[in-house]
């Protein structure tokens, strides 16, 4: 029975289906070589904002014909009556020499259908039929060459940290001369060896993508447009229920700057807001992008309006907290004597008290509902982000929101999904140069203080407001290994500096010492070893493992990980080919090819058998890096000594099949080693006409 899970809003595999039928790869002499491969799980993603899917695809077994036609034969002799054995045993021996030689090599007819790489293939394609009944072994040999039942890894070691490292300099411009040396890391203050260093530009990855072909006798006609792997992933949320028309307004023209001049063709782009109007997913269409950002305006929550002037007494949503919330009285004091100042009245009264309680509610309930915005478009935007295949941005334009203590736990909630999905929350100060001015806001109406003292309380309760704003935006931005641009009106330079892509990263690596299996936070700290004033943005730390996890989780997870990332890592070397069959103007089959080096796989000999068990994926996604479908293989090898040395020189190829329309596409390709844990995974893009 098929089975599917749904769960809205997370990042889940669901198990589209199990079978147990065993296929066993044989070479070109015929000779068995041990190779078990179970379909184990396809997957479907059930992401958030607009995320592609389609359905889930199934593999197909090997043709099982000669075996049945064996036991039939078999069954017809012996099912004769006894007067006519004789005669029958001869057809009966002439039935089953047929049938031994239907199984023997016999050349493959030409086919129209992408080729594989010159090396032992296991072929999937995408249809499945019923999974036949189990079928008895031909021989005690044979039966120790093919094991149906899946294995999983006994115990799961920790895989390299990686950790990518941003350097500006005072200028805001990139840092391309560091060397290994140059860098310090540690792990919760303790010096952390550095196990793997490298220096990515946006060529140097280009170079590592795999670009597919067409197949066989295909034409090779290009498609419209060269697809870039989507490496980037930039999402521009702009406040619009914080922001002030003005200041909204020159972010927006900021915005249109850098999207004409500083982004790049491998980066995609998305417009969000914390209102929810005016957006658009992440694309590579920049003209779709900056007409949506064209179309920003504010958009207030409610019926209040925090620009109107006419507001009595005038109060922000800080010191309306102190009186409803915290039962200030100095407060209280102050918004109670410029009520009076503002309404006209001589003397305190009931009337005055009422109008400052009626006034703060309203301030204060008008704060959380904007608060409760914010935070929630924070959290579906770190969610809709952990499920796009690569790095990851959020650019928070807004000048800062107060959280109060019934927000504060939520706001660290945030923190800790960005972080455990390695989203960066870069900020930026639509405020822009500003400073706290003793008269208030000069698009609103001057206020009426009832003195000097009152004036100058006004002033303390705004400035230390935006003081807390201020911190919030730090705090997002410096928790997640984000950069906070403040206190400039080049809004344009602060876009280049959170939202366009580097022109040179570091890669570092390393692997933790004496790790609990806690699933507590653990820090990470990059510095330098130069005395230059750099800027450095790298992750902030990481999450440990639970102790609780089985291996099947443990392995599941690894994979999750590395499917949604690009880093390319070769714990096995792999080699990936991409190729496509156009079979009409409007279907075509993508054939995702897996060459893997067994000279590095970690064998385990056991009972006179090299065994080890390989999970391979493949993931694939649209041009803009939404989830459609993906294919997942587990071999079980159990090698004979022979078999390997053949596999030694030839390597071993596993082949998985899309059925898909013509467009862009990008394939994740990750193989996992369960005896060693260690993880392959490669990129690839191609484009269909």
């Amino acid at each position: 029975m098929r089975q599917k899970s749904h769960i809205s809003g997370h990042r889940e595999w669901a198990l589209a289906g199990r079978h147990a039928s065993s296929r066993s790869f044989v070479s070109q002499n015929a000779n068995p070589v041990g190779i078990d491969v179970h379909t184990m799980a396809k997957y479907t993603l059930i992401s958030i904002a607009n995320a592609h899917l389609s359905g889930s695809t199934r593999i197909p077994r090997m043709n099982a014909a000669p075996e049945r036609r064996m036991k039939a034969a078999g069954g017809r002799c012996f099912s004769v009556p006894t007067s006519a054995r004789i005669c029958i045993l001869l057809c009966c021996m002439l039935v089953a020499s047929a049938v031994v030689s239907a199984q023997s090599p016999q050349p493959d007819p030409p086919q129209q259908a992408p080729a594989a790489l010159p090396a032992p293939e296991i072929t999937t394609t995408q249809q499945a039929g019923p999974a036949p009944p189990p079928q008895a072994p031909a021989s005690s040999d044979a039966t120790s060459e093919v094991d149906t039942h899946s294995s999983t890894p006994f115990e799961s070691h920790v895989n390299l940290v990686p950790v990518r490292v941003v350097v500006h300099d005072s200028n805001g411009k990139a840092v391309a001369n560091l060397t290994k040396e140059d860098f310090r890391l540690s792990q919760d203050r303790r010096p952390q060896t550095i196990l793997h260093f490298s220096v990515e530009t946006p060529a140097s990855v280009a170079k590592q993508v795999v670009r597919g072909e067409p197949a066989g006798d295909q034409p090779n006609v290009s498609a419209p447009g060269a697809l870039t792997l989507p490496s980037r992933f930039v999402a521009l949320l702009f406040d619009d229920v914080e922001l002030s028309t003005q200041d909204l307004m020159q972010s927006r023209l900021a915005a249109m700057r850098y999207l004409e001049t500083s982004t790049e063709p491998s980066e995609r782009v998305g417009v969000f807001t914390t209102s929810g109007q005016s957006q658009v997913d992440f694309t590579d269409d920049r003209a779709k992008v900056r007409a949506m950002v064209e179309q920003l305006i504010p958009h207030y929550i409610g019926t209040y309006d925090p620009s109107d002037t006419n507001q009595c007494p005038q109060m922000g949503y800080y010191e309306a907290d102190l009186i409803v919330n915290q039962h200030d009285f100095q407060a209280t004091g102050a918004a109670t004597a410029d009520a009076q100042a503002c309404g006209g009245e001589n003397g305190p009264s009931e009337s005055t008290a009422m109008l400052v309680q009626q006034t703060a509610q309203q301030v204060v309930l008008a704060g959380e509902n904007n608060t409760q915005f914010v935070i929630r478009r924070l959290t579906e935007l770190v969610r809709r982000m952990s499920a796009v295949p690569g790095q990851r941005s959020i650019v928070f334009v807004s000048p800062g929101f107060l959280v109060t203590s019934t927000y504060q736990y939520d706001l660290l909630e945030v923190i800790d999904k960005a972080t455990r999905a390695n989203v960066f929350i870069n900020t930026l100060d639509g405020r822009g140069l500003y400073t706290v001015d003793a008269g208030g806001d000069i698009s609103r109406r001057p206020p009426r203080f009832s003195n000097s003292n009152a004036a100058a309380q006004d002033a303390l309760f705004r400035s230390q407001e935006q003081s807390i704003q201020s911190d919030v935006l730090a705090n997002l931005s410096g928790s997640t290994g984000g950069f906070y641009f403040r206190n400039s009106n080049d809004l344009v330079a602060g876009f280049r500096m959170t939202a366009a892509a580097p022109e040179v990263t570091y890669l570092l690596a390393f692997s933790p010492e004496a790790l609990k299996f806690d699933g507590k936070f653990h820090q990470i700290k990059v510095t330098l070893a130069t005395k230059e004033k750099y800027t450095i943005q790298a992750r902030r730390g990481f999450f440990a493992p639970k102790h609780g996890q089985t291996p099947e989780e443990t392995a599941k997870q690894d994979i999750e990980e590395a499917v949604f990332s690009q880093e390319e890592q070769q714990g096995v070397p792999i080699q990936l080919q991409l190729q496509y069959y156009k079979s009409d103007a409007m279907d075509a089959k993508l054939s995702v090819l897996t060459r893997v080096d067994v000279n590095h796989v970690r064998f385990e000999k056991a009972d006179g058998r090299n065994r080890d068990q390989l999970t391979v994926v493949a993931a694939l996604f649209d041009r803009n890096g939404n989830f459609i479908s993906g294919n997942q293989e587990v071999v079980d090898l159990h090698l004979k000594d022979a078999t390997l040395e053949k596999l030694s020189h030839s390597g071993m190829t596993v082949k998985m099949g899309f059925d898909v329309k013509p467009g862009g596409y990008i394939v994740r390709l990750v193989v996992r080693d369960s005896k060693a844990s260690v993880l392959s995974s490669k990129n690839g893009v191609i484009e269909i006409p």
